[in-house]
């Protein structure tokens, strides 16, 4: 499978070493604004955002790897791209399990692990060693840092952010664009555009 990366930071370097440890996928191309004009290096393509449409056909996926949320979400709807035009990234040590749904443009890092009935919408980011229990349902565009828990029945809205090593408590409700600092234990539902930190958390600043 040709794939088509979109971003060329940090993140993306991860992506790239997933895309390349799985079999029949090679890297066409990787594309960033920071690239002015095309330029050719190892046989890969970099160039700006703008040289997607010369570069994209009907045997080609497209990811983008840009840790930022909100930056994905409006990428996405820049591009305008059909969803099966999205490639979803899952590291060979994950561990999924076989009625958990991961939708479109989503990358599952290594060590982790999702357990049954979880449902993962588009374009998110399960990381390093996330643990995501049975019959969670995150939304699109959010981002579960390394190491973080989300017990069962967890319900994860729109572009949230949840920080490394957070623990989500069975039942919890988080709204769309909030963010769950680094370490936090989350014990009662979050509402939209909050950010909560601590243990237990408490919310320090809401839109």
């Amino acid at each position: 499978m040709k794939v088509i990366v979109l971003g060329n930071g940090g993140h993306s370097k991860v992506i790239q070493e997933m895309i390349s440890s799985l079999h029949n996928h090679e890297i066409i191309a990787i594309l960033d604004d920071r690239y002015e004009e095309r330029k050719e290096k190892n046989a890969i393509v970099y160039a700006p955002f703008s040289s997607l449409d010369a570069l994209i056909d009907k045997d080609v996926k497209v990811v983008i790897a840009i840790g930022s949320n909100i930056v994905r979400k409006r990428l996405a709807e820049t591009l305008n791209l059909r969803t099966d035009q999205y490639l979803s990234v899952i590291h060979p040590t994950a561990v999924i399990s076989s009625t958990a749904i991961i939708r479109n443009g989503t990358v599952v890092m290594p060590n982790a692990v999702i357990n049954a009935d979880a449902e993962i919408g588009e374009h998110c980011i399960i990381n390093t060693g996330v643990i995501v229990e049975h019959e969670n349902k995150i939304a699109n565009y959010a981002h579960i840092s390394p190491n973080a828990t989300l017990t069962g029945n967890v319900s994860v809205g729109e572009g949230v952010h949840i920080g490394a090593s957070a623990t989500i408590i069975p039942g919890i409700k988080i709204g769309q664009w909030s963010v769950i600092g680094a370490g936090s234990t989350v014990i009662q539902h979050i509402s939209s555009h909050c950010k909560a930190v601590g243990c237990p958390t408490r919310i320090i600043h809401k839109d």
